[in-house]
């Protein structure tokens, strides 16, 4: 397969902050040696580790994945603190509203609720600064428990949380927020 390395890149580019591991890869392209793909990999990472390249490819906890460089952040962090307002998809504006009445929460439950992956909603709107992760869940795992900050009742125009307006008593939390 002459296209093997791209192949690898797209597919772990498609992965996202989920990553891959070696043998997704290796089932994906139906590939049984596992050492060219070792060996596409690790040409990746020396492609990605120049410094002209503003992400790179690592293995965190047996995946494979693209992260952003370190020297990329504070020009990140001035992107999403420009004043703007506040235009929200609305899986976002799903999440956030899961997170406001539900607070604090952790990622699993709004998966649950929602009934989709949202690691990568949460740290948009992290970086945002609509939300926050400031404690854990004292249960296994320590989960980060998510709530919505000042910005967040900025945004809205709001006082309190007490301002939110009642969920309808007709319909459940649950089959509110659930994505179909």
């Amino acid at each position: 397969m002459n296209n093997q390395k791209a192949l690898i890149e797209g597919l772990i580019f498609l992965a996202g902050e989920d990553g891959l591991t070696i043998t997704q890869i290796q089932h994906a392209l139906s590939q049984e040696d596992i050492t060219s793909i070792y060996k596409d990999i690790k040409t990746l990472k020396k492609e990605y580790a120049q410094t002209d390249r503003g992400i790179e490819l690592v293995e965190y906890a047996n995946r494979f994945k693209f992260v952003t460089k370190e020297f990329v952040y504070p020009y990140a962090e001035t992107l999403f603190q420009q004043e703007k307002p506040v235009h929200l998809s609305q899986a976002a504006l799903e999440t956030l509203a899961i997170i406001a009445y539900r607070q604090p929460i952790t990622r699993v439950e709004i998966e649950d609720i929602r009934g989709v992956g949202c690691e990568v909603m949460l740290k948009k709107l992290q970086a945002r600064g609509l939300i926050e992760a400031k404690d854990h869940l004292d249960t296994v795992g320590k989960p980060l428990l998510y709530t919505v900050t000042d910005a967040f009742l900025d945004a809205f125009q709001l006082e309190t949380l007490d301002e939110l307006p009642e969920l309808p008593e007709h319909q459940q939390d649950d089959d509110l927020f659930h994505e179909e």
